[in-house]
């Protein structure tokens, strides 16, 4: 087994085809071919599915670990570059739509300007798409929904984010009055949802069993930057994060604070197998160092201290590996 052969996996399992695979190796399918053949004869196992491109269910357990010694590998020469007082490398973050908005457009030039050796891959996606790209070392970190019960993972939980009602011009809660509406309330009307399975709505759900009722959904969107275009569109009203509904909203349409729910948790997933490279421990930092001064100037968001509000679903945390001077 080399190195070869590894990447020749990672490629089919990326592209689909031996043929798009050796375009992105810069290489010719032949070569492909064998270095698969040649791994799957030192297995004993079939790794790729011939008539489709897909990996077989040993493939994919091959490719999982594949995955990793890249990373560990990649990591090898970034913190050799560290050590030598450079930070420089590659860093893969994941990002859930809502936060990126606000985010990321404050992020990427800020650690533009402190490491400009760090190339940011940034993947926009859900909490339940993100998890198991960092499990599988494809992710450096991730900024997800908590908790996170996978136990390959620690997380940190990093603020508290209110959750509020949008209703559009029309709808029965954008003529209620006052300024909140009590979670018992919402179960009258059918509401733009996340699906279960989901952090925020199984939170939802759990709040609304506990005072005795069942949310209907009118419809289930699997991430919540959708659903808060769906919401913000007027396809109906829609429980959002804080930051996903406008202040003020439009003409006709309301926001509202929702009593009897507590706010989400957003943390950083990183995985527990392997020690953060030294880009991915600087980018970390910077994310950190940007929240702490601009969570305090957004409405519903509330920092949180190392520590507060961890409930134990995930790894307990701790502190990064410190960076080398300079």
């Amino acid at each position: 087994m080399d190195l070869r052969q590894l990447a020749a996996l990672a490629a089919v399992a990326d592209h689909r085809s031996f043929s798009a695979a050796a375009r992105a190796l810069h290489t010719v399918q032949s070569n492909v071919s064998s270095h698969i053949a040649n791994l799957e004869r030192e297995l004993g196992v079939a790794l790729v599915d011939r008539a489709t491109g897909d990996l077989t269910e040993q493939g994919r357990l091959v490719l999982d670990r594949a995955r990793r010694v890249q990373a560990e590998l990649d990591a090898v020469a970034a913190d050799l570059a560290a050590h030598a007082g450079t930070v420089t490398g590659r860093v893969r973050l994941g990002m859930i739509g809502t936060v990126g908005a606000w985010l990321l457009p404050l992020l990427i030039p800020d650690l533009a300007r402190s490491h400009p050796g760090i190339h940011l891959v940034v993947v926009d996606a859900t909490t339940t798409s993100l998890i198991p790209q960092v499990v599988a070392g494809t992710l450096d970190v991730a900024v997800v929904n908590l908790p996170v019960t996978a136990p390959d993972l620690r997380a940190e939980p990093l603020f508290e984010e209110e959750r509020v009602v949008l209703a559009p011009p029309g709808h029965p809660l954008a003529r209620r009055r006052g300024a909140r509406v009590p979670l018992a309330e919402l179960a009258r009307h059918p509401l733009l949802l996340e699906p279960p399975g989901t952090a925020f709505r199984d939170d939802l759900d759990s709040a609304a069993a506990r005072v005795g009722v069942e949310l209907t959904a009118l419809a289930e969107i699997d991430g919540m930057r959708a659903l808060a275009a769906l919401a913000q569109e007027g396809f109906g009203a829609a429980v959002l994060p804080a930051t996903a509904a406008p202040i003020p909203p439009p003409t006709g349409w309301r926001r509202l604070e929702v009593t009897g729910l507590g706010p989400r948790t957003v943390g950083l997933a990183t995985s527990r197998r392997s020690r953060p490279t030294a880009p991915a421990r600087a980018a970390t930092a910077e994310l950190r160092t940007l929240l702490a001064a601009e969570v305090p100037t957004r409405p519903g968001l509330r920092l949180l201290a190392p520590g507060e509000g961890d409930d134990g679903d995930a790894a307990s945390t701790g502190a990064d590996p410190p960076l080398p001077a300079g």
